[in-house]
């Protein structure tokens, strides 16, 4: 087994319970770890023996334009994304941070993990 990691890809978006955040937005950064079997794809060199990780990655992209209120449920939405569209895919995890968030403070960042093996 492999694991593919795309880390710290960045997007902006309108996730949040209050309704300024929806309407103006805040960055976000994705990493994903992606478990999958790589014997084969170690062998041939050839892209079609291995999980597409562009293919993950506009996943990514398509869930975080979907505005929520919640973290998780932007990590449910990834996670279940994947696991439709990636068949080789055998673990995932996603963590999701929303930056500067509105908190009356100073702080870098708020994150989510959220995880899920294949049954």
């Amino acid at each position: 087994m492999g694991l593919i990691h795309l880390e710290d890809m960045e997007f902006y978006a309108g996730h949040g319970c209050f309704q300024e955040e929806q309407l103006t937005g805040n960055r976000f950064v994705v990493n994903l770890w992606l478990e999958t079997d790589v014997e084969n794809a170690s062998l041939t060199d050839n892209i079609n023996d291995t999980l597409n990780y562009q293919a993950a990655y506009q996943l990514v992209k398509k869930e975080m334009a979907i505005t929520s209120h919640l973290l998780e449920h932007v990590g449910r939405r990834i996670l279940d994304a994947l696991f439709e569209a990636l068949p080789e895919l055998e673990f995932a995890k996603v963590k999701v941070s929303k930056m500067n968030p509105p908190m009356g403070g100073v702080i870098k960042c708020v994150s989510l993990e959220i995880e899920r093996r294949r049954k």
